[in-house]
């Protein structure tokens, strides 16, 4: 088959690289792709939103199969407009993405359904929202309703930060049009879970449970970031409780998109909380995590590929999908500033010296030959590994074989799981 993936990061790296293990995939190609993805497929030097160039690349190209990466393209409708050209693709269409484009409609979905989240109200007026927000108990949780590149949730410490985050978001509107709307919710203590799950409308496969780290800094210091490091599996949470959140969270929620008429396919991404009143949903993205990707799919034995087409196809019943028993440790190296500004295009060294991991390239770019950094998460150094500790192990020493002009990582990724 010849595969195009959509997306430019760390998780579109890791999916052509699980892809490229397939016996199956005749030619890769990614849009646009990155330095490292280079090194896997073919990058086409298109957008991800260049919508029409996407579907007239895969039609010159015979393109068996699209698989879709970022957020963005899902909202907007990329599923729908390659499928309309009788394009198969694998990702969720509009009407479906909409449960993360939108954290209002899948809150309200929440609550029709009965799906454990965080107690909330959303406002698309500031007075009303600052009304509420001043009879909240403090910390409490801000959400821009639209997509905001995994930076529109801020964690208020105090009614000042609160209030400084509601007026940033509807109305200097550091998020645009993100920001119309906002959801104020309730903050919930405990574990973060990340579920990801294969779905083609009524059958849900989920994948091995992950853990992110969010805020940028050691011990969950800092602001948020789209993640700095992710490991699987969590020997700290028993499996009850996992299979709780999938009985009561994830397959609910793909079952209540069927009911409103929206059938998710793709994957369904939970963020969860485990509270001491069980598992609740954070939110749920509309596609593979990032940096989640990273640690899930190295433990995936069975063909990436056959999956997503038994998904497209409506047929994921019949799949038997196996998982490793190894761990899986990611440490994402950023730039300086990150999640603030940062410089770009400086060169880095050491990625040949890397011994026991995987290096998924998110914001690098191929400049005269020489790998340069180009975004804020730069590269996730990915090990496994008997145990967490042996993976944790690994994927730090590789983390400092790699250099470059201010270089940042966490140094206490995975540790919870080490107690």
């Amino acid at each position: 088959m010849r595969v195009l993936v959509v997306g430019g990061g760390g998780r579109e790296h890791a999916i052509c690289w699980a892809l490229k293990k397939s016996p199956k995939v005749q030619e890769l190609y990614c849009a646009p792709g990155n330095g490292g993805i280079a090194g896997v497929a073919e990058c086409v030097p298109i957008q991800v939103n260049q919508f029409e160039e996407i579907g007239e690349f895969a039609i010159d190209n015979a393109i068996d199969l699209v698989v879709i990466g970022p957020d963005d393209p899902l909202s907007e409708g990329i599923v729908d407009h390659l499928e309309a050209k009788k394009i198969p693709v694998f990702g969720p269409r509009q009407n479906a993405a909409i449960l993360e484009s939108s954290k209002v409609f899948s809150k309200d979905l929440f609550k029709k359904y009965n799906i454990p989240t965080a107690a909330y109200e959303s406002f698309d007026d500031y007075e009303a929202a600052l009304s509420y927000l001043r009879k909240q108990t403090i910390p409490t949780v801000i959400k821009a309703d639209g997509l905001a590149a995994g930076k529109g949730v801020i964690v208020a410490q105090s009614m000042e930060e609160a209030e400084k985050a509601l007026h940033d978001i509807m109305v200097t509107k550091i998020f645009g049009d993100s920001g119309n709307q906002v959801v104020i919710e309730e903050f919930l203590t405990g574990q973060e879970m990340s579920i990801l799950s294969f779905v083609d409308g009524h059958v849900v496969r989920p994948m091995v449970p992950a853990q992110d780290h969010k805020a940028v800094y050691d011990n969950d210091k800092g602001p948020n970031t789209g993640g700095m490091g992710t490991y699987t599996p969590l020997p700290h949470i028993p499996q009850s409780v996992i299979d709780e959140a999938i009985e009561t969270i994830i397959k609910p929620t793909a079952a209540a998109m069927v009911s409103e008429g929206r059938p998710f396919r793709g994957v369904l991404f939970a963020g969860l909380m485990i509270t001491p009143q069980g598992p609740k949903t954070i939110e749920f993205n509309a596609r593979f995590g990032d940096p989640e990707t990273q640690v899930v799919l190295p433990r995936l034995k069975t063909d990436l590929l056959d999956i997503f087409v038994a998904a497209v196809n409506g047929h994921l019943e019949q799949m038997d999908i196996q998982w490793s028993d190894e761990a899986a440790v990611c440490v994402i190296l950023a730039s300086e500033g990150y999640p603030g500004s940062y410089p770009k295009g400086l060169p880095i060294e050491g990625l040949s010296d890397v011994q026991d991991s995987f290096v998924f390239h998110a914001g690098t770019a191929l400049k005269d030959g020489q790998i340069v950094t180009n975004g804020g998460r730069v590269l996730g150094v990915t090990a496994l590994g008997k145990d967490i500790a042996e993976a944790r192990a690994k994927a730090y020493a590789d983390a400092d074989r790699i250099r470059f002009q201010g270089k940042h990582y966490r140094t206490d990724i995975a540790k919870k799981a080490l107690v």
